[in-house]
């Protein structure tokens, strides 16, 4: 069968979409990728075999009136050129991975009467699932959520560098390893903050992803607070630096906190309050409900970011994230693809 692949722009949409473009071309499926053309698009599926079409678009909530008329316009412009895809590539049918892009694709698979397969990774509906779970023959989800209907609970695809065969590791005499991450982009709150919120700990070893650009300045906080710390602006092999960690210290994107998670490392976990619906704190609640992490909001105080890390470290709390079974993020594209292919036969 040859599927159509809908994903763009951010990592959460895209590295689960290559997972499943990977799994399917494995079992001799073929797929065919669409998305906007971004950079992180095109390091997700630089090593797929497939061909692959882009569509100029915009998100549509938050912006303002002329913004949503062109979106609008722009939108009705895409379906047709969805259409032209869907005939000139003989598509059989569609798995989108949210996003704005997924709307015009989903309105014209419909309409061609083609089947529509979508995956959400956060614990609440995007707009764009919201709208495509309407005519969707299947809604997997990342984390639960209630009230779906044809829904599958399969978990987040992650990338096989993020399965972890020594998932425990017992607790030594060392430094406790903190590795810390805002993202690719970094979170400014993060930089600035937990440099300062570490002061008083003299028994850790501090990895800091900083994101571009904000290498220097976080490396002269931490020195401003005596204390030594890897400062980079980027991890190439993120999954080694979890490995390496007793916690993590993160935002709580939906993929960032399966592939943690995954690697039975437990979070300190900072949503995003701007996230859309709030999704990031919906996913921490979720992270926090599986024993897996604690949840700071940073509109507290920086006392309160300070006695959780002291919580984390005085008991312990690492090691008992090692020890947790968690969701199974792993068997997310066995699960997607047998219940996809279950549907055609």
């Amino acid at each position: 069968m040859k599927f159509l692949i809908v994903a763009a722009k951010t990592g959460g949409h895209v590295f689960p979409a290559s997972s499943i473009s990977k799994e399917l071309i494995k079992f001799n499926h073929e797929v065919i990728i669409l998305g906007t053309g971004s950079e992180i698009e095109k390091k997700a599926f630089k090593n797929i075999n497939s061909k692959t079409y882009s569509l100029k678009i915009q998100g549509f909530r938050g912006g303002n009136i002329s913004t949503k008329i062109k979106v609008t316009f722009q939108g009705f412009i895409n379906i047709f050129k969805v259409f032209k895809i869907l005939h000139d590539e003989k598509i059989d049918a569609m798995i989108g991975f949210g996003g704005f892009i997924t709307v015009p694709s989903g309105i014209a698979c419909w309409i061609a009467r083609k089947p529509i397969f979508i995956h959400e990774q956060n614990s609440i509906l995007g707009t764009a699932n919201k709208l495509l779970s309407k005519i969707s023959k299947i809604t997997f989800l990342g984390m639960p959520i209630k009230n779906i209907n044809n829904s599958v609970i399969s978990g987040n695809p992650i990338r096989e560098s993020f399965f972890n065969d020594c998932k425990e590791h017992a607790s030594s005499n060392e430094d406790i390893k903190i590795y810390i991450t805002g993202g690719s982009q970094g979170a400014d709150y993060i930089n600035k903050n937990i440099p300062i919120a570490l002061k008083g700990f003299s028994n850790i070893n501090v990895k800091h992803q900083s994101g571009k650009n904000n290498s220097n300045k976080v490396r002269e906080i931490y020195l401003s607070n005596n204390i030594e710390a890897e400062v980079l602006e980027f991890y190439s092999n993120p999954e080694q630096e979890i490995l390496w960690s007793d916690f993590v210290i993160s935002r709580a994107g939906a993929l960032s906190l399966a592939e943690i998670t995954s690697m039975n490392r437990g979070i300190l976990m900072i949503p995003l309050p701007t996230a859309i619906d709030n999704h990031q704190f919906k996913n921490a609640e979720s992270i926090s409900a599986e024993g897996m992490g604690i949840i700071h909001q940073q509109n507290d105080h920086i006392d309160s970011l300070v006695q959780k890390l002291e919580e984390i470290i005085t008991n312990k709390y690492y090691d008992k994230w090692k020890k947790v079974i968690p969701k199974n993020h792993i068997n997310a594209k066995k699960i997607i693809l047998d219940n996809i292919q279950n549907y055609f036969t």
